[in-house]
């Protein structure tokens, strides 16, 4: 079936598309001709790593923080004109404080590192080492609740129990309960008290509302800023709106309190809530919230990509940013495919072909704002299964070689190869998905506007699987178009109205190269085809599942 739908594939493709190989003039690669330059603010490619799971430095089976100092090389050099390295310059670690459970979200000291990760010592350094780097370091803060062992609801329980809720009851969610008498028709106080929690018992919520919770929480930010984090993951905002808490108002006073110790302090939070209520989130003034709705395998990016509808997604993200911006006007979109809570990417997309893993990516990434790239995802790992959250934790593969020995709660060593190799392998492959999204990002650092611009337009075609769209910022302006159909090329002209004498600044081509015959090859077979966007006289021809970037050209004085 493959032969076939590969000699379907190349018969659609226009002559008119410039071909490199088989003896057809050089191609001559845009992205070569221009630098790269490294961020400076605050927007980032970030890059989610579940501490647990990435990487072992000490042999005892869990990952730590000296095993992703030992890999900074491979998420970035330093140097943003390089190709070796993925290009990260932002990294998203979950939690790393002291914790009784391996995923670390229910916290007893946050003033500390988990034992099982490292010491203060050892974040100092990688901070550090980060930061030599260009890269910035979020934090994963858990203000929602607390571990039922943590010191300060150990004390409350006993001040409770004495009677006493003017003491550390004061950090919780602690109210007197109630009980209904059947006989009497009448709800009765109870001399009880109830702490809420919105995931377990094990997990109290604090009090968010006490001046006491937020002096502490004011030296908690304070403690981690002055040690050089760059900004923090608050989660589960949803429930900061909770109870007799204002959440838009607790995170205005947050946001506000992060900033007298780092002016440029990043906060994006983790809110699936509905649309209306993530927007009324946004008038506290924080700088993001993750678009749920867009990720998981059931989300807007992974099914239009695999049902080719490049137009719909557009709108909906234009959309959905139009209205996040009407109520903070400074908002950074954050688009993701999956990260720790849901099932991987892979999974839906691995299954329709490698083409379909590098379309999400370049449809994903190149959406304006700070995308978040979940660890393993730009090699195509896959989860075991779809039902557990371990299994969505499984070990980083950095030699499909020499496969790491990490326990995952739950799961045990699932370690195995990916489909594609592990990262040493794909390093090595031009045509990999990670050679792919370092070359997305690659571009991006080339061009700014893709980033930090707006969405100020749409651009349709009489083709539904094209997603066109302008993004401006600074007085520039792109043109961002993708060919989402995975068979047939696309001819589209490209007016002075769109843009004024266009020039490809990059493009991605998401399908293999081919040999001579039309069937896929290996990508050292030296009479291998390559497909090329191209534009000839106001009419751009797209091989199948490709992007392109277009800008006015310059023209010499």
């Amino acid at each position: 079936m493959k032969k076939i739908f590969t000699l379907l594939l190349i018969a659609s493709i226009s002559t008119s598309a410039i071909l490199a190989g088989c003896g057809t003039k050089e191609y001559e690669d845009p992205v070569n001709t221009l630098t790269a330059t490294a961020s400076t603010d605050k927007y980032r490619n970030y890059y989610q790593i579940f501490v647990n799971s990435f990487a072992d430095s000490n042999g005892d089976q869990v990952g730590d923080l000296q095993g992703i100092i030992d890999n900074l090389d491979y998420l970035n050099d330093g140097d943003p004109n390089t190709g070796n390295d993925l290009g990260v310059d932002g990294i998203w670690l979950t939690p790393i404080m002291p914790s009784p459970s391996y995923h670390k979200y229910d916290v007893t000291d946050y003033y500390n590192i988990d034992p099982d990760f490292g010491t203060l010592e050892t974040f100092d350094k990688l901070v550090s080492e980060c930061h030599k780097r260009g890269i910035n370091i979020i934090l994963d803060l858990v203000l929602n609740h607390a571990s039922s062992q943590h010191p300060y609801y150990l004390k409350a329980v006993e001040e409770v129990e004495e009677g006493n809720l003017d003491g550390y009851a004061q950090y919780f969610e602690i109210h007197p309960t109630s009980y209904f008498d059947s006989d009497t028709q009448t709800n009765y106080l109870s001399h009880a008290m109830a702490c809420e929690a919105n995931f377990t018992e094990e997990m109290p919520e604090w009090n968010l509302n006490s001046e006491k919770t937020r002096e502490e929480f004011a030296k908690i930010t304070k403690f981690w800023l002055d040690r050089g984090v760059d900004g923090f993951r608050l989660d589960a905002v949803k429930y900061f709106s909770n109870k007799s808490t204002d959440g838009t108002e607790f995170l205005n006073w947050f946001c506000d309190k992060c900033k007298e110790t780092n002016p440029d302090v990043y906060v994006v939070g983790e809110n699936w809530d509905d649309d209306s209520k993530i927007q009324e989130i946004f008038k506290s003034g924080i700088d993001s919230q993750f678009a749920f709705k867009f990720s998981q395998s059931s989300g807007t990016l992974t099914t239009e990509v695999i049902a080719q509808r490049g137009t719909a997604i557009a709108k909906k993200v234009m959309k959905y940013n139009d209205k996040m911006y009407s109520n903070n006007e400074n908002y950074i979109p954050t688009m993701f495919l999956s990260n720790h809570d849901m099932v991987r990417s892979g999974n839906s997309l691995e299954p329709k072909g490698l083409s379909y893993e590098k379309m999400a990516a370049s449809v994903y990434m190149l959406f304006p704002g700070n995308p978040f790239i979940y660890y393993g995802e730009e090699i195509g790992i896959t989860a075991p299964n779809t039902t557990s959250d371990s299994a969505y934790r499984t070990p980083m593969i950095f030699d499909s070689n020499n496969l790491p020995n990490i326990w995952v709660n739950g799961v045990g060593d699932v370690a195995k190869d990916t489909k594609y190799g592990g990262a040493k392998q794909q390093q090595a492959d031009p045509n990999s998905l990670l050679s792919f999204y370092s070359r997305i990002i690659k571009i991006k650092n080339q061009n700014p506007e893709i980033a930090r611009g707006k969405i100020t337009g749409l651009q349709t075609f009489d083709n539904t699987a094209i997603c066109a769209y302008y993004v401006e910022y600074n007085g520039t302006k792109l043109m961002i178009i993708h060919n989402m159909n995975a068979e047939e090329n696309a001819e589209l002209t490209i007016t002075d109205d769109m843009i004024a004498n266009p020039e490809i600044r990059a493009e991605l081509v998401a399908s293999f190269p081919v040999d001579k015959d039309g069937a896929f090859t290996s990508t050292e077979d030296e009479n291998a085809v390559y497909q090329h966007t191209a534009i000839k006289e106001g009419v751009l021809t797209m091989p199948a599942q490709s992007t392109v970037i277009l800008k006015t050209a310059e023209t010499a004085e």
